[in-house]
């Protein structure tokens, strides 16, 4: 399968930025899409935002003009550049490639906290 794997995450004052990024080797081979999802402490886990094989990208209104969703095919890796980053962000990020097998697994996620 192609397996995801996340990394970037860490702690960030309420307006800083963070890059994510995530890795799954054989993505662009396959045709896979990349969606990311968040969770919050006590909340259902969300999508908000895709990168698709086509290379057309999607976002949730939440995330909408702060967040920029992009891939470097050559390395297989979706990148999430985040800016002004809120409180409300504080979750964890996670990817998952989306199609036909062998795409359709998760990452593992990381941590972002937007914290003062």
């Amino acid at each position: 399968q192609v397996q995801p794997v996340e990394s970037g995450g860490g702690l960030v004052q309420p307006g800083g930025s963070l890059r994510l990024s995530c890795t799954a080797p054989g993505s662009t081979s396959n045709k896979c899409g990349m969606d990311w999802y968040r969770q919050a402490t006590g909340k259902q886990r969300e999508w908000f935002s895709s990168f698709s094989p086509d290379g057309s990208t999607s976002y949730a209104d939440s995330v909408k003009g702060r967040f920029t969703i992009y891939k470097d095919k050559a390395k297989d890796t979706v990148y999430l550049q985040m800016n002004s980053l809120k409180p409300e962000d504080t979750a964890m990020y996670s990817c998952k490639t989306e199609g036909f097998l062998p795409c359709g697994s998760w990452g593992q996620g990381t941590q972002v906290t937007v914290s003062s």
